[in-house]
């Protein structure tokens, strides 16, 4: 099952409107990368497991 972390559903100063979806591990990479390139955020192991507990399953179309 594809993972999808979405910036909408968590609003920011910066009104982000990224959306990320693919593989969960990936997903939790590119919005760990993500988080600490746009909003200014550690890339740690703790920010990467909280991202990973925030993930949705990607709607089937």
């Amino acid at each position: 099952m594809r993972k999808v972390a979405d910036c909408r559903d968590y609003p920011s100063e910066s009104n982000c409107s990224l959306a990320i979806s693919g593989e969960e591990d990936e997903v939790v990479r590119a919005a760990a990368e993500h988080a600490a390139s746009v909003h200014g955020h550690t890339d740690t192991p703790e920010l990467r497991e909280e991202l990973r507990k925030m993930l949705k399953d990607e709607a089937t179309v």
